[in-house]
């Protein structure tokens, strides 16, 4: 197997570099050099990490633009939407400042049971020791510093492991995280080769796996860990509904900005659309009117809204469900175009409940239309999936917001959003294969500990 790795840059095919695979006896040595940084996590107050962490905004924001190049050029995205996670990436990083002084436990009275009165349990949180962060690359600095901040405001030391497509960004976070003040014997960077990530996920140094990416890679993840901890976010199928009392103009603004944003390659993107039969032909009518505007093309400049997917075998995988699609009756509304890694936003009519592109999560700028008379008959549709991530609905009806907060298998209902709302200190995860625990800052460090108890 080789010991080195090329990448490319999406848009042009520009050769970036060539990486050399962390060795199985570097990981070794790195995972023996974080346990030493649990006394060093150990010895060092809440305080101290809470103004590293504030440091380390401080250079995240200086960098912004730097990075935001970077991440640009290595995954295709749009600098428009490269600045916007860097915006994203400072804010979860200043939430991991402050919610590292605010990691606080409780105290309980035993005399609420009879025979065990007279003491006092003091509950405390603590480190869970090592946890191993895995990054995707559609969010490569952001989703690393909703790992990364508050593994580190929990007081654990962190092997960050992020796509390859993000090794020159992901490097340069390293190298600012060190500049601010987080120790080296807490934080390590890793780019282990394929055939050793079963074994370093199993390892017994590595306390926890924190990972975002793919169901496949969780399962495996998950067969190799064996009884440490699991903090997964995985994929979604995420339904936007449109109902008839829907302000129009703006769902359709919030479907492309939730759907074609990088590419619509985000777990929670919209993808897949239920529109009102009442509304559903003005609906459609200013979403391809809004869609067809959009900038397809470089994604260094500034008013592209659509750059290229991650890869030419992304696109061919977006292509082969839309094809699939049509032969099984769907209507092309817009798109269905092609160019390199290139594929041009996508809205599909007639789409079958049961199609592929309805089933499946379809990492891609495409979105399928489904018109419905009753929000009762997509219920089971929208469930029969196996994922269960977020939805947003349209509509200021609040009795069927409620009816649909109870029965959609979804961890998050946006209303009058899309489902790719997300805010820092909200919690973030699923259902299904959707995922194991809870992302945000707060709820992310009380995965990432465990409950320690002094009796009194």
């Amino acid at each position: 197997m080789s010991q080195t790795y090329s990448l490319v840059n999406p848009y042009n095919n520009d050769v970036l570099g060539e990486y050399k695979y962390t060795s199985w006896e570097q990981i070794e040595q790195q995972l023996t050099l974080l346990e030493s940084g649990h006394k060093t996590q150990q010895k060092t107050a809440a305080f101290e990490r809470a103004n590293t962490l504030m440091a380390l905004a401080g250079l995240l924001k200086d960098n912004a633009e730097k990075m935001a190049k970077l991440i640009t050029i290595e995954t295709g995205k749009t600098i428009s939407d490269s600045r916007v996670e860097m915006i994203r990436a400072v804010n979860a990083t200043i939430a991991s400042a402050e919610e590292a002084r605010q990691i606080t436990g409780e105290s309980l009275d035993s005399d609420a049971y009879a025979s065990a009165g007279g003491k006092i349990g003091v509950v405390c949180w603590r480190p869970l020791g090592t946890i191993f962060c895995i990054t995707p690359f559609n969010f490569p600095i952001n989703i690393a510093m909703h790992k990364i901040g508050p593994a580190y405001a929990a007081g654990n030391a962190i092997l960050f492991k992020p796509g390859p497509q993000n090794t020159a960004s992901s490097l340069f976070l390293v190298e600012l995280c060190y500049q601010a003040g987080i120790p080296k014997d807490v934080l390590q960077f890793c780019m282990p080769a394929m055939s050793d990530l079963d074994r370093l996920n199993g390892h017994a140094k590595v306390n926890a796996v924190n990972f975002t990416g793919g169901t496949a890679a969780a399962n495996a993840i998950a067969a190799a860990a064996g009884y440490k901890k699991l903090l997964l976010e995985l994929g979604g199928n995420d339904p936007l509904i449109i109902m008839d009392d829907a302000d129009l103009d703006k769902a359709a603004t919030s479907a492309i900005n939730h759907r074609f944003a990088t590419a619509g390659q985000r777990c929670t993107a919209a993808k897949r659309l239920f529109i009102h039969s009442s509304v559903y032909d003005a609906f459609r009518d200013i979403l391809v009117e809004k869609s067809a505007k959009l900038k397809v093309g470089n994604p260094m400049e500034n008013d592209t809204f659509v750059g290229p997917v991650i890869h030419q075998a992304a696109a061919n995988e977006i292509r082969q469900r839309i094809e699939s699609a049509i032969s099984e009756g769907a209507t092309v509304a817009l798109g269905n175009k092609y160019d390199g890694a290139f594929v041009y936003p996508t809205i599909l009519e007639n789409v079958s409940a049961d199609s592929e592109v309805m089933i499946e999560e379809t990492f891609g700028p495409v979105m399928p239309l489904y018109k419905f008379d009753d929000v009762e008959e997509i219920i089971p549709i929208i469930n029969n999936t196996a994922y269960g991530l977020q939805a947003g609905i349209f509509s200021n009806n609040l009795s069927v917001i409620r009816h649909l907060f109870e029965e959609l298998d979804v961890g998050t209902l946006a209303t009058n959003d899309g489902p790719g709302f997300r805010t820092e200190h909200f919690p973030f995860g699923g259902v299904k294969e959707s995922g194991v625990g809870r992302e945000g800052i707060k709820y992310a460090i009380r995965e990432m500990s465990y409950t320690k108890t002094l009796v009194i």
